[in-house]
């Protein structure tokens, strides 16, 4: 029988915390598929600078989106230490190259903190919170703006 968590924390949201480019990011736990090691990608003509392409997950066609390039930070040459984060957004399936999976967040809705004002920084746009633990601001990822739906991108 699993533990009972303390009532604070039963219905907190709970968060997969990673790293890209030295920078600490999190999101939804329920949005997480899976995490597995990084594979070259098939590379798609046309495609933006972000999209490595796409791999084959079980049958189906999987677009990997380099999340640090995405955020418009460094672009990384990845190694077998990377991984990418399969993750549902909408209907799709999409992979998120990151630097590594830091851990497991059980976080007080209370702790989470709105995104502060601070003009035009592109990565505030994606960004739908902070929290912050001990010294580390972790930033939560808006999945549904860093990789918008098809049927956003038709509207």
């Amino acid at each position: 029988m699993p533990p009972k968590l303390p009532a604070e924390t039963q219905d907190a949201p709970n968060f997969v915390a990673f790293k890209a480019t030295q920078q600490d990011f999190c999101v939804d736990i329920l949005s997480v598929r899976e995490i597995r090691g990084w594979t070259p990608a098939t590379l798609l003509p046309q495609a933006p600078p972000h999209i490595r392409g796409v791999i084959n997950l079980r049958g189906s066609v999987v677009p990997i989106l380099d999340f640090s390039m995405r955020l418009g930070l460094a672009k990384p040459d990845p190694t077998t230490r990377h991984v990418v984060i399969i993750v549902q957004i909408c209907d799709q399936t999409v992979g998120l190259l990151v630097d590594e999976v830091s851990e497991i967040l059980n976080i007080a809705a209370e702790a989470v903190n709105p995104t502060p004002s601070v003009g035009s920084d592109p990565d505030n746009e994606f960004v739908s919170g902070v929290i912050s633990i001990d010294s580390r601001m972790i930033r939560i990822v808006d999945l549904n703006k860093i990789f918008p739906s098809a049927s956003e991108n038709a509207a």
